[in-house]
């Protein structure tokens, strides 16, 4: 997100003196990131609702990408990272970003925890538009991890993790955005956040990945990559991040006043335009490396790197430069993640090279291809290296990167050996066969192997009875036990009217011999006092309604069953017979 502030007081804002009875909001010097006029505000709010959207995506790609036994738990996760992830960051992740108090510094902000302004503050609108923002920015930095972390994380664990996980990207947030970092103030340029938000998830999932150990099994065949659950489904998030980064890029001009506008119709051109080559160098890629097949993941994980890298930088390039950054970002992370497998590091979603790798090409590209943009002070009137700016951009550039990535690597080590004190962050090797879904969830599927897994562990001293009991997703447990109770119905009045049948054909063999020689079918079945007749259709042996009660799942629930009963076979094939509930 890049502010720019064109005067430290905006003339439509009250003099100083208005803010002296504020005892919360205490600066009277309008930081850029509540430089907001009515259309500004408008801007802001509408890219915060789109770039929410991309949870869905996140949420897709990353379940597309695990086994299906894993599939609900990896959304579970990313829910979690809105809800935890979201009220840390209103609890001191904003405060510490972008808060202003007088303990402020250039490492971390100090000022306007629990932010809630009263309605009398002259930024009250600014101040909950600018929150919104910058809380979508968080969310975001902080499902990025969930990916690497998937099918071996415990799950208790990982809500410790998400709800900590803010203190991660809110501190090197406020180096490059905020009024008192240190990185802003050396000149670093990061647009929409390549560094802040990539380059920290990237870093932060490389680390969870690496503490966590490779799945069981992982790379018992080697370091090829294993099947996708539900290639659709990552086909989908791709889409709807695709969509959500439009509103990233474009809507951290953080308004469309003055030239602002025409840069975030840049933005959101150079945009696709990085997309475009990032998707060609990943098709080039993979049909190459798979002897002309295409790779669903090489497809993916190319373009999302082509979208980080451009980020950083989305309204200074020209459209041949976006191209030309977007397809270099592709290929370190198409390079890079068969680099990690042979580490040892394994992350299900490839999540450590498209954005820690290429989020670091994107923070360095800027110091090479930047221009100095007219009527905006984004660069500060530098240019990139290759622009004739000189060095002193790349070398910032550099720097951001450096201490982005240390940080992210270090204090995401530091926070997982910390919760693993108090909650192991691995999952029992035995529930890691069973899948999160059925262990976490209790939600078991079928036809994918879990039923194998139960019976091999059965002879453990594991305590299963409760998954065991869990039912399988897509049925109607109330329904089957109404079927089976019906079924058992049917079987008992079958095999009475069996019996009578035979009573009766004793009693009217006389009668029957007789009419079959007049060529007549008919025949007379004794039920009691009634009487019924078959005239050969399928309907035999309907009874007139006759009812029987049955009681479903042992609590004593009646339900009056219409039963249109007749010859069952023992095999009960071309069945006949229904039942109806009342």
């Amino acid at each position: 997100m890049d502010t720019v502030t064109t005067s430290p007081v905006r003339s439509t804002t009250p003099n100083p003196g208005a803010f002296q009875s504020l005892a919360r909001n205490n600066s009277y010097v309008i930081p850029g990131v509540y430089d907001l006029n009515v259309e500004d505000t408008n801007w802001v709010l509408t890219s915060s609702f789109i770039i929410f959207t991309m949870q869905t995506g996140f949420g897709m790609l990353e379940s597309g990408c695990v086994s299906v036994k894993n599939e609900v738990n990896i959304m579970m996760k990313n829910i979690i990272d809105i809800v935890l992830g979201g009220f840390t960051y209103w609890l001191f992740g904003y405060a510490m970003s972008f808060g202003r108090g007088e303990l402020n510094n250039p490492f971390v902000a100090l000022g306007d925890f629990l932010i809630d302004p009263d309605v009398s503050d002259p930024l009250f609108g600014p101040i909950f538009a600018a929150f919104l923002f910058q809380l979508s920015f968080s969310t975001t930095a902080t499902t990025i991890v969930s990916g690497a972390m998937a099918e071996r994380c415990n799950f208790k664990a990982y809500c410790i993790f998400s709800f900590f996980n803010t203190i991660v990207y809110c501190i090197p947030a406020g180096w490059v955005w905020g009024e008192h970092g240190f990185l802003k103030n050396l000149g670093v340029v990061d647009i929409a956040g390549s560094g802040p938000v990539h380059l920290i998830g990237g870093a932060s999932a490389f680390a969870s990945a690496a503490i966590l150990g490779p799945r069981l099994g992982r790379y018992a065949k080697g370091t090829d990559p294993l099947p996708l659950g539900n290639p659709v489904n990552a086909c989908m998030g791709l889409f709807v991040l695709w969509w959500g980064w439009l509103a990233f890029n474009s809507g951290s001009t953080y308004g469309v006043s003055g030239a602002k506008w025409e840069y975030a119709a840049r933005a959101a051109v150079m945009t696709m335009m990085g997309s475009f080559g990032g998707g060609s160098f990943s098709i080039i890629y993979s049909m190459y490396n798979n002897d002309g097949r295409m790779d669903v993941v090489d497809l993916i994980n190319g373009i999302l790197a082509s979208l980080v890298s451009v980020t950083a930088g989305c309204y200074l390039y020209h459209a041949w430069e976006a191209i030309l950054i977007g397809a270099i970002g592709s290929a370190l992370c198409c390079f890079g993640m068969p680099l990690f497998d042979r580490m040892g590091v394994d992350d299900p979603v490839g999540a450590s090279s498209v954005h820690g790798i290429a989020g670091i090409w994107g923070v360095l590209a800027v110091g090479l291809f930047a221009d100095n943009p007219l009527r905006m002070e984004t660069t500060s009137g530098r240019s990139g290296l290759f622009k004739g700016g000189g060095w002193y951009m790349l070398g910032v550039q550099s720097l951001s990167a450096l201490c982005l990535c240390c940080w992210g690597v270090s204090i995401t080590f530091l926070l997982l050996w910390l919760i693993n004190k108090i909650v192991p962050i691995r999952m029992d090797p035995n529930e890691e066969l069973l899948g999160a879904d059925l262990m976490e969830h209790r939600i078991r599927h079928t036809q994918i192997g879990i039923s194998r897994a139960l019976s091999a562990l059965a002879p453990i001293q594991l305590d299963l009875d409760d998954v065991i009991d869990a039912p399988p997703i897509g049925r109607n447990p109330g329904h089957e036990r109404c079927v089976d109770e019906i079924e058992a119905a049917s079987q008992k009045l079958h095999q009475w009217r069996a019996a009578m049948d035979k009573l009766s054909d004793r009693d009217q063999q006389p009668a029957k011999e007789s009419k079959e020689a007049s060529g007549s079918r008919r025949r007379t079945k004794g039920f009691g006092s009634k009487s019924h007749t078959n005239n050969g259709t399928d309907n035999v042996g309907y009874d007139g309604g006759r009812s029987v009660t049955v009681k479903v799942g042992g609590r004593g629930e009646a339900h009056q069953l219409s039963i249109i009963g007749g010859d069952m076979g023992a095999e009960r094939t071309n069945d006949r017979n229904f039942a109806w509930i009342d």
